[in-house]
């Protein structure tokens, strides 16, 4: 028998670890190895912040301060590399007794890093100092300040926008259009002409939709919606439908003669010169077509309206938006849904945009440092390096089509960070990518030091850069699938950076944001690909782009629905100081709910309690709500809501169900009061008058709510409010009626009389000739109490009120609505007439009116009135039967 002697097979050396791979590669930050991961690179960040911060602060600063620094800055570089040391200097290399010549001296990183770093800010100073110096060289700031009227030529430089129309006072603000320009040449009023360059914002008076003078009437002849007669008739009229005003077809790169005059910026620290305000409305003398590269992003955009056109609104709306944020189509109620729930980000031009159409080249940022790849690229069999060279053609394409304004060059450096990982095939490139690009957007652009929109957007590409890869592992450790936890990681991330910089500009804390921001990203992708995609057939081929488009609104549709619930729940977002104290107050609870949910992990149960009782406190169900706020009371019959400036009152006629007198100036706060009154079915909504700060907040009521029919005055004025209401009440087939003096109605136990205006005002001698004195009043009775509600009347027509055989029903009442927020104009004999024990004041807090107006609250206490108003009260609610009256504020 033989016998092997051999020895036996040594066993494998065990695999080093990735540890060890690193400390034999001789490197500090290791080998380009895929699947090798060293510390993470932050060499470029302290630079880049400290540039950041010296382009904030020199964009103002007088030139001997900015000479100053950069002198200091490139002294202080020159002594680091020139200067060596001797025996324990800095930055001489050690020698080694046995090394017969010394190796030349070479600076160490700490100090090359030192003076990269002072480099630039001295970089930094000088480019803010120059940017900031054309705000105040040449002719234009001194014209401004004197409020010259000149006739200047004019370069635009960022897409025309159309104000939001917002409410002021009774009225909506007439809108204009707003453009970002450069004055390239002026001519001064002694007719002495100057070359020169001064950014400037234009305001174009008379966009479209326009709503009449500063006190709140239309001006005769010419509405906001298109002629119209001096005196309203009994029949609805059509009113055609506004044309865009043709300012709004300007590209950039335009070039235009204006005569306009110029006024200086409101806001200190602004990048505007002044402000050029064109009175005259005319079409624009066009003196220089756009640029080709302008010319072609501008047929781009306008195709994909074209292939929109037929979608819902809300796709028609958001589409252009979330593909080259155009905007110009979404209406103010869907922009606020949007910001309540942290969405708006999805409407601007961002990174996300750009790095969604990177994805489906290279795959997900995250597997640029695996070998196995994913994405079009490596299925095509493109390399790693060509494959970045298409993705820079991609974001040059992208800058071209959405315009190389700041936004967009801030989006596409962020979002182009994906493109140094992929070429290097290491994770920890993307640090340094996304400090490299803060620092050439900064130099390149010093004013994107000072914008709130460059921060949120640094913070938010670094939260997906450093915290959400941890949280995701973290996830994936308890249980959680690897898709889902990503999602959440990802945009829990971005939201606890980005929310102290959100509070600031908003003075609110969304609590919705992440669960919408998750429901948004189901959506966000396939919308935006999609969009991309008809934006590219357009030109070519425009069915095949309405095709796309329609496809695209499935998913933009769920992004609306998506905004406008979260938007509508009541605890939807808090109050928060909205001051850079309350931001650091706001990052300190951020840290300690992150700390205290790494605990709550490990417990599932506490994770669920905790979860309920986030939701109860956002859904807040109208039962808990009560017993919890004693809001609303129980037993209540009427309610005055808290909507600021304006009047919205509610009737209850029974369980879920009341009857809506006026809708406030905003959709918002009439929406929560209805929500919290447990209001789902309205039988009528009663429209006083069509001032904007009785029927602006419609929306609000109509929101998912059953509403059976609204009842408006015969007084067709302001003639933009009237065609507000009837395209609300149309979009959900809700008739619109008119009320009249003697009409009488009833739901349930509530029942109410018309008594003003007359049924036919034309031919009464006590016809009203304003919207106010046509307010709809009614005599409510409820449960044995008796409520007048006076909408807006004023003195003539409630004198007219006390001659009409309904003076009679006046006496005795139990609440008095009093009258247009409680201002001076009251007539002394209608309050003596009423006598009520309770009056109601619906007033904004600090309004520029004086309502409601000290006298007027005097009277009503001379009476022996109990006087409660809503900007000192907050909401208010009646509650009793007969003698019994009892009043809670919420």
């Amino acid at each position: 028998m033989i016998h092997d002697v051999r020895p036996p097979d040594p066993a494998p050396p065990p695999s080093p670890s990735r540890s060890t791979v690193h400390a034999e590669s001789g490197r500090r930050l290791g080998a380009a190895h895929p699947r090798q991961e060293g510390p993470t690179d932050l060499r470029l960040v302290p630079p880049a912040l400290a540039a950041w911060a010296t382009a904030a602060l020199m964009l103002d600063a007088p030139p001997e301060w900015v000479g100053g620094v950069a002198v200091v800055c490139l002294l202080g570089v020159g002594l680091l590399l020139l200067v060596r040391r001797g025996g324990t200097g800095i930055g001489t290399a050690r020698v080694s007794a046995r090394t017969p010549s010394p190796a030349p001296v070479r600076p160490t990183w700490p100090r090359i890093s030192v003076a990269a770093l002072l480099l630039c800010v001295a970089a930094a100073a000088v480019s803010a100092g120059l940017h900031g110096a054309d705000l105040r060289r040449g002719p234009v700031p001194e014209l401004a300040r004197e409020f010259a009227t000149v006739t200047a030529e004019v370069e635009v430089t960022s897409d025309p926008r159309l104000t939001r129309p917002r409410v002021k006072g009774n009225h909506m603000a007439p809108s204009s259009v707003l453009i970002n320009a450069d004055v390239r040449r002026v001519e001064k009023p002694d007719g002495t002409a100057v070359v020169t360059r001064a950014p400037v914002l234009m305001i174009v008076d008379g966009g479209w939709g326009t709503s009449g003078d500063a006190g709140g009437r239309p001006q005769r002849g010419q509405g906001p919606q298109g002629p119209s007669a001096t005196r309203p008739t009994p029949q609805p009229t059509h009113h055609p439908t506004p044309r865009p005003s043709p300012w709004l077809n300007l590209l950039p790169s335009t070039r235009l003669t204006v005569t306009a005059r110029l006024a200086p910026s409101l806001m200190d620290g602004d990048r505007i010169a002044a402000v050029l305000r064109v009175r005259d409305p005319v079409v624009p003398e066009v003196v220089a077509e756009p640029s080709a590269a302008q010319r072609l992003a501008g047929r781009l955009r306008a195709g994909l309206r074209e292939a929109t056109d037929g979608l819902p609104a809300d796709a028609r709306a958001l589409l252009p938006g979330l593909v080259v944020g155009d905007t110009s189509r979404i209406t103010p109620e869907l922009d606020e849904a949007f910001k309540e729930t942290d969405l708006a980000h999805t409407l601007a031009v961002s990174g996300s945009n750009l790095t969604i159409i990177l994805a489906l080249l290279i795959g997900s940022p995250g597997t640029a440092q695996l070998v196995e790849r994913r994405g079009l690229a490596p299925r095509l069999g493109i390399s790693l390096r060509t494959t970045a060279l298409l993705g820079g053609a991609l974001t040059l394409a992208f800058v071209v089509v959405c315009r190389p304004d700041p936004s967009v060059l801030r989006a596409a450096a962020c979002g182009a960070v994906v493109l140094l990982a992929l070429a290097t095939g290491r994770r920890r490139s993307l640090i340094p990518a996304l400090a490299t690009a803060v620092l050439l957007l900064v130099l390149y652009d010093p004013w994107l030091a000072r914008s709130y929109g460059f921060l949120l957007s640094v913070l938010a590409t670094g939260a997906l850069l450093t915290l959400a890869p941890r949280w995701s592992a973290a996830l994936r450790r308890r249980g959680v699938p690897p898709r889902p936890a990503e999602a959440l990681a990802a945009a829990a991330a971005a939201q606890a950076l980005c929310a102290p910089v959100v509070a600031v500009l908003s003075a609110r804390v969304s609590l919705v944001a992440v669960p919408c921001n998750l429901l948004a990203e189901f959506a966000i992708a396939p919308a935006t690909v999609l969009g991309f995609a008809a934006l590219a057939a357009a030109p070519f081929a425009m069915p095949v782009a309405k095709a796309l488009a329609w496809c695209a609104s499935w998913p933009t549709g769920w992004l609306a629905d998506v905004a406008r619930t979260g938007a509508a729940l009541p605890g939807a977002g808090v109050d928060w100081p909205g001051s850079w104290t309350g931001a650091a107050l706001l990052a300190l609870v951020t840290v300690l709910v992150v700390l205290v949910g790494r605990r709550l992990l490990r417990h599932p149960w506490w994770c669920g309690v905790c979860g309920a009782l986030l939701l109860l406190a956002v859904v807040q169900p109208p039962p808990l709500t009560r017993v919890v706020t004693g809001w609303p009371p129980p037993g209540w019959r009427f309610a005055m809501c808290d909507v600021g400036q304006g009047d919205a009152t509610v009737l209850a006629a029974g369980a879920g169900t009341g009857v809506v007198v006026d809708a406030g100036p905003d959709p918002a706060p009439i929406d929560r009061c209805l929500h919290t009154l447990g209001i789902t079915r309205i039988p009528l909504v009663v429209l006083t008058h069509f001032h904007a700060d009785h029927v602006a907040g419609l929306p609000g009521v109509l929101r998912g709510r059953a509403v059976g029919a609204i009842e408006t005055t015969g007084h067709e004025e302001p003639v933009d409010q009237v065609e507000f209401v009837r395209r609300e009440a149309a979009a959900r087939r809700i008739p619109v009626t008119r009320a009249a003096a003697g009409e009488e109605r009833c739901t349930g136990a509530l029942s109410w009389r018309v008594l003003w205006p007359p049924p036919h005002p034309a031919l009464t001698a006590d016809a009203p000739d304003s919207p106010n004195d046509s307010s709809v009043t009614l005599l409510v009775r409820s449960a044995g109490l008796r409520f007048l509600l006076l909408g807006d009347l004023e003195p003539p027509a409630q004198r007219a009120l006390l001659r009409s055989p309904a003076a009679a029903l006046l006496s005795g009442v139990d609440v008095l609505k009093v009258a247009h927020h409680g201002s001076a104009y009251q007539d002394p004999e209608l309050i003596r007439r009423a006598a009520p024990r309770l009056a109601l004041i619906s007033a904004g807090a600090d309004n520029p009116y004086g309502h409601p107006a000290p006298g007027t609250v005097a009277a009503l206490r001379a009476q022996g009135a109990v006087v409660l108003r809503t900007d000192e009260d907050g909401a208010l609610a009646v509650a009793g039967t007969g003698a019994e009256l009892t009043v809670a504020g919420d």
